[in-house]
């Protein structure tokens, strides 16, 4: 065999030798170890379920009113002369606001008592008339027609005295009316009529708004299907009693911080509005310092407590179809979504009343990378630090 024959023939030998090895190792590799290629099981946080002890927040919408907002108003007509507050100041009872013109009614207090006057005299006049006739019947010198007529003229006179000291009374009243004062302590709202104003008692403007806030009532709302928990949610046989069970609720105010103070449910409508579909509840708060003012709007937080729950975080859960589930670990580190029934949420976290038990485990997160059947390797993760570190 020549050179170059012999090199080609110790080539393809080779050749075929390296395809050869090539061809054995990889159907070794593909038969005998099948699962040698397959990523390794997702790595997700798992917690364990348990029972709490929660407290859980409804909130509704509220506006504030005074426990007292009275229009002001004159009680006679007058043009208006002084006014001694100004927009929005705190004014004691009894306090001075208005002062109407009073000099036509000085005048007709004047004319009342000048008729007063001559009043009286005309019935001292009488009285002596009586007097001068009783001795002269009584001595049978005049008949007693001429007395009686003048007992009569006598009890005229003294009805026009009585009428006279009423039209004193009243013109005193009137006179009274000038000075508009303050009926309770309170703010001051918003004054239209300037001085020299015509005041009417009759019109439909009042001169200003008293608030009286020394506690402060707010007004909030519930849907029927919100009152309808409310009924299931509180012991008790009527309303009223249920009324009675609720805690303290607190009043958050437009900048979303809390007031300090708590306050009470006291009152509820007799029934649903019409127009709104909702009825409405009272709520008084205590208001020494008057930072809350009529027309102030907020939220009302209603605390709800629960001895025992079930609580998992929303991140926990996902929604199909109107229905909220969960990723439960069953045996093998295997997956398995399940149906759960919410009663309430509070903050971040769902309160569960069926579907899971005590002591089962759920997938924390990564639910998106899940599917019924999944093997997964699961990493515990503490419930009880999660609500720590973010509470309900």
């Amino acid at each position: 065999m020549n050179p170059y024959a012999n090199f080609m023939h110790r080539h393809l030998l080779l050749f075929c030798s390296i395809g050869l090895a090539a061809v054995l190792t990889g159907c070794s590799t593909s038969s005998g170890n099948p699962e040698a290629g397959a990523p390794p099981p997702q790595s997700l946080p798992v917690i364990s379920v348990a029972n709490q002890a929660v407290t859980t927040y409804k909130e509704f919408n509220a506006s504030l009113e005074g426990t007292k907002n009275i229009d002001v108003r004159s009680q006679v007509d007058g043009y208006l002369e002084k006014i001694y507050v100004d927009e929005g100041a705190f004014v004691k009872r009894g306090q001075p606001l208005f002062r109407l013109d009073a000099r036509p009614f000085t005048e007709q207090l004047n004319n009342a008592r000048a008729s007063l006057l001559a009043a009286k005299a005309n019935l001292s006049s009488a009285e002596i008339n009586v007097s001068k006739l009783e001795p002269l019947v009584k001595n049978n010198v005049i008949s007693d027609v001429q007395l009686k007529t003048a007992q009569a003229a006598y009890d005229a006179a003294k009805a026009n005295v009585a009428q006279a000291e009423a039209q004193v009374s009243n013109a005193q009243i009137n006179e009274g009316y000038t000075l508009i004062s303050a009926p309770v302590d309170g703010y001051i709202g918003r004054i239209p009529s300037k001085i020299g104003s015509l005041v009417v008692k009759n019109d439909a403007q009042a001169l200003t708004v008293l608030s009286e806030i020394k506690e402060v009532y707010a007004y909030f709302s519930l849907s029927e299907n919100d009152f309808i928990q409310f009924k299931n949610q509180f012991p008790g046989k009527t309303v009223e009693d249920k009324i009675r069970q609720l805690q303290p609720v607190e009043l958050i105010l437009s900048d979303n911080t809390i007031y300090p103070q708590k306050g009470k449910v006291g009152t509820v409508d007799g029934q649903f509005s019409k127009t709104t579909g909702t009825i409405s509840f009272r709520t008084s708060f205590p208001n020494a310092g008057g930072l809350l003012r009529s027309g102030n709007t907020g939220k009302i937080r209603i605390p709800q407590a629960f001895t025992s729950t079930l609580v998992i975080p929303q991140e926990a859960s996902f929604e199909l179809q109107d229905k909220i589930f969960v990723f439960a670990l069953g045996d093998s580190n295997k997956v398995a979504s399940k149906p759960i029934t919410v009663t309430s949420r509070s903050g971040n976290y769902y309160l569960v009343e069926k579907g899971i038990s005590p002591g089962e485990k759920i997938v924390y997160s990564g639910l998106d990378r899940l599917k019924d059947g999944m093997v997964i390797a699961p990493k515990a993760m503490s419930l009880d630090s999660l609500l720590k570190a973010r509470p309900m």
